[in-house]
C-alpha cells in the first residue's frame, strides 16, 4: 500500500472481479492501493498466459485468490457459469463491496452476483455509451451501471450520460481513468524502447502498430478481409499483435497470405507493447484501451469500428472510420504531415484525468461505509 493512503477495512473484504487483459490493466493499481483489503478474483475470460497472466506479473501483483475459468465458452454460458461461481464466492465468504471494470462478461456477471448476494457494487470506468446496441459490451456497461451503488465516470462526459438515465447524486462520482496511471508506471525509458524497436527490425515513427479482435470486425469474412487488405497495402511496415481468436478466425476464413504481407506476433507484454505505441507513426486498431492510451503516449489513431464509447478522443487522438469506409484515407492524411500531427498531439491533455484515478476510486470505495 502506498504511504498516504488509509484503508481501514478488513482483509480481503473487497471482492475485484475481472477477467480480462484490460481489466487488469486498469484494476492493477486499485489493487495495489486495497493491499490487503482486495481479494482478486479472475474468471478467466482470457485464459491465454500472454493475455493474463503475465500482467500480475507486469505489475508486482499477486496471483488471483480465486481463478474460475470460464473463458473458451460462449457468452451467455461464459456469464451464467460466472454468476454462479460468484455468488456461491460471495455467499461463503461474504464481501464488502465487489469492484468490476469496464464492460466485459466479467463486468455483467460481477454486477449480478453483487446483486444477488446484496453485496455493494462499484464500477469502474462508468458511464461509457456507444448508443449501438449490436455490440454486447454495451448491454454489459448499462446493467452494471444501473446496478451500481457507486459509478466512477472517467470523465464529464461519462457522468453526463449516467445523468440522462437518472443515475446521479451520490451514486456518481468523476475520477478520470486509471489508464493514464498504468501506462505512465509501465511505459518503458527511451533506451529501453529503442531496443524494443530494434528487436523488430522498426525505425521510431516508421511503422503503423495495428491491434483487432472485436466480433464486429474479425467473425465475418468480408469484414476482415477488408481491414487485412486495407493493412497489408500500407506504404509502411504493420506490426500486428494478434489475438489468438484473430488469428484463428483469418485461418478459417482463408486470409492466411494476407497476414503473411504483416508482421504478425502474438500479443505482448504490457510494457513492450507501450513501448511500440509510444515509437509508431501511428496506430490502426478497434481496441477501446487503446483510444485511451494514445492520450497518454501522444500518437494518433485510426479506429476501424461502427461505433465508439470514447469520444472524448475523437478529432485529436482518434479518428473513426467504419471498416471499408475511409480507413485508408484517414492513414493517408495523417501521415502526409506525420510531424505536425505529433506535435500538435504533444501539446494536447489526454482528457483522462491526472493520473490519480487509483487513489480517488479507493478513497471513494473506503467512504461507503463512512
Amino acid at each position: 500500500m502506498q504511504p498516504g493512503i488509509s484503508i481501514d477495512l478488513p482483509p480481503a473484504s473487497v471482492a475485484v472481479v475481472l477477467g480480462t487483459r484490460p481489466e487488469i490493466i486498469k484494476l492493477a493499481h486499485i489493487i495495489r492501493l486495497l493491499g490487503p483489503a482486495a481479494r482478486v478474483i479472475h474468471t478467466g475470460q482470457h485464459y491465454d498466459a500472454n493475455l493474463s497472466e503475465v500482467f500480475f506479473g507486469a505489475f508486482g501483483l499477486n496471483p488471483p485468490t480465486h481463478y474460475l475459468g470460464v473463458g473458451g465458452e460462449t457468452r451467455g454460458i461464459q456469464i451464467g457459469d460466472a454468476i454462479s461461481r460468484l455468488t456461491r464466492l460471495l455467499d461463503d465468504d461474504p464481501a464488502r463491496a465487489v469492484v468490476v471494470q469496464g464492460d466485459t462478461n466479467a463486468v455483467l456477471a460481477g454486477a449480478l452476483a453483487a446483486n444477488a448476494t446484496e453485496t455493494p457494487l462499484v464500477h469502474v470506468e462508468a458511464g461509457l455509451r456507444s448508443y449501438d446496441r449490436a455490440m454486447p459490451e454495451e448491454h454489459n456497461r448499462v446493467v452494471c451501471d444501473h446496478l451500481s451503488d457507486l459509478c466512477l465516470a472517467p470523465t464529464e462526459t461519462s457522468a453526463s450520460n449516467l445523468a440522462k438515465e437518472g443515475i446521479e447524486g451520490d451514486r456518481v462520482a468523476i475520477t478520470g481513468n486509471p489508464v493514464v496511471e498504468a501506462v505512465q508506471i509501465l511505459l518503458p525509458r527511451a533506451e529501453q524502447r529503442a531496443e524494443v524497436l530494434s528487436g523488430y527490425s522498426l525505425e521510431r515513427n516508421g511503422f503503423i502498430l495495428s491491434t483487432f479482435h472485436r466480433p464486429e470486425n474479425v467473425d465475418h469474412p468480408r469484414t476482415w478481409k477488408t481491414i487485412l487488405t486495407d493493412l497489408a497495402g500500407l506504404p509502411l511496415p504493420v506490426l500486428l499483435p494478434l489475438h489468438p481468436r484473430s488469428r484463428q478466425r483469418a485461418a478459417s476464413f482463408g486470409l492466411g497470405p494476407l497476414l503473411d504481407r504483416l508482421q504478425v506476433v502474438d500479443p505482448l507484454p504490457y510494457p513492450e507493447f507501450l513501448a511500440l505505441l509510444a515509437e509508431c507513426a501511428l496506430a490502426v486498431s478497434d481496441s477501446g484501451g487503446i483510444q485511451e492510451e494514445v492520450s497518454v503516449v501522444k500518437r494518433p489513431v485510426v479506429v476501424v469500428r461502427n461505433t465508439t464509447e470514447r469520444p472524448e478522443v475523437l478529432g485529436t487522438f482518434a479518428t473513426l472510420r467504419r471498416p471499408g469506409e475511409g480507413a485508408t484515407e484517414a492513414i493517408s492524411a495523417i501521415m502526409e504531415d506525420l510531424p505536425t500531427v505529433h506535435h500538435r498531439l504533444a501539446q494536447t491533455p489526454t482528457p483522462y484525468g491526472d493520473g490519480t484515478a487509483s487513489q480517488r476510486s479507493v478513497n471513494l470505495i473506503d467512504r461507503l461505509w463512512v
